[in-house]
């Protein structure tokens, strides 16, 4: 089947104003599914690369987060001597034993949101080498004293070096600012964890972080918890497993939400795409009529209007699809479900979400042309002619 190539490619630059505005709707709407993934998949990014795969973490059974899970004091001593925990050059264990609470602070942009606190142990320098000082000093040991991530420092009022924040019934000094490399770790505060943990007067831990020996020894590890009456109401997973089913549900949230934006958007779009093309069959007859004379068969009159129409969606995809990929310099924060706190996140792009954006584009140049197309080809030899 002989194709008007030449045709459809004359006619796409012909109709400069008309394919514009398609082009224009395809890409606002692109723009809009591209930067919903883009803020899913940021979420997802942020969340899974606060863990390593290099350490393991233990929480109570059934918590969904580390805010609700509890690990009394005998309890983590016991877990602490279980076989497959790493050991520095001193002989001591690599476990940090951490305490998670929240606490309300006012933020920049106006109004109040939750701060993640995080109590930790001295070892967790070694377990999340990837957290850095930024400015100041860390917290002292036995100190009240808080360094807070960068997106914490930025987002929230009295969040600076050298400011005051009362929670648990006393005031704590920030002393320092960490960048944790766009971590969950970056929107949280950072504090000795004995301490945390007399302010609220807690006789046990969140979690317990530590770094492994081997993966055999792990799931040895495992399968001695799971045995003991006294520790089997606790769980092992890698860590970066246990945080990335934590970005699970927003990311869920965010992608479902922005689908229905961006269902509602497409429609609009497609039937923009669907006008023009209709009135690109109606200004065109006389043409249509003079292709099947010169033998070019239905098939091919419908197949060069609907490439047409996907060329156009093709066109306005990756117009889209540059603008998303401006988001990238930018970053947002929303309440993340399992923590119940701020997350500070950066919009990122994917080859997946360059795929699906395209695909999409695609399709709906398709939906919007198929019809206009069909009518195109059906049209009569001499009717068409006549400019009927």
């Amino acid at each position: 089947m002989k194709i008007p190539f030449y045709y459809i490619l004359r006619n796409f630059f012909a109709r400069k104003l008309t394919a514009s505005i398609t082009i224009v709707g395809v890409a606002l709407v692109v723009f809009v599914f591209a930067a919903v993934l883009m803020m899913a998949y940021g979420v997802e990014k942020a969340l899974i690369s606060t863990g390593s795969d290099e350490n393991a973490i233990i929480t109570r059974k059934g918590s969904n987060n580390e805010i609700s899970s509890i690990i009394d004091l005998q309890t983590a001593n016991e877990l602490s001597t279980l076989k497959g925990i790493a050991k520095d050059a001193q002989g001591k264990v690599v476990v940090s034993y951490e305490v998670a609470t929240v606490i309300n602070l006012d933020k920049k942009s106006g109004g109040m949101s939750n701060v993640s606190v995080r109590g930790v142990s001295p070892q967790v320098f070694v377990l999340r080498p990837g957290v850095k000082l930024a400015q100041g000093t860390w917290f002292r040991s036995g100190s009240r004293e808080i360094v807070v991530g960068k997106q914490t420092n930025a987002r929230f009022q009295g969040a600076a070096l050298g400011d005051k924040v009362k929670f648990g019934g006393d005031f704590w000094t920030i002393v320092g600012i960490m960048d944790a490399n766009g971590s969950a770790f970056d929107s949280e505060m950072w504090v000795d964890v004995e301490q945390l943990r007399g302010a609220y007067k807690r006789d046990a831990y969140s979690s317990m972080t530590f770094k492994f020996t081997s993966k055999d020894d792990l799931e040895t590890m495992k399968s001695k918890i799971s045995g003991d009456p006294r520790l089997n109401q606790m769980e092992v997973e890698i860590e970066r497993s246990f945080f990335e089913k934590q970005s699970e549900a927003l990311a869920m949230f965010l992608r479902v939400l922005g689908l229905v934006v961006t269902i509602i958007f497409s429609v609009g779009a497609m039937i923009g795409a669907m006008i023009t093309m209709y009135t690109s069959v109606a200004n065109r007859t006389v043409e249509i009529g003079t292709l099947r004379a010169l033998g070019f068969r239905r098939g091919a009159v419908l197949f060069a209007f609907l490439f047409e129409s996907l060329m156009l969606s093709l066109v306005g995809g990756v117009s889209g699809l540059i603008l998303a990929s401006g988001l990238t310099f930018f970053s947002i924060s929303t309440m993340n479900f399992s923590s119940f706190s701020e997350l500070a996140f950066s919009f990122a792009m994917s080859p997946s979400i360059i795929i699906t954006s395209l695909l999409f584009a695609i399709l709906m140049g398709f939906v919007g042309g198929v019809l206009p197309s069909w009518r195109a080809s059906r049209m009569k030899i001499v009717d068409s002619l006549r400019g009927a």
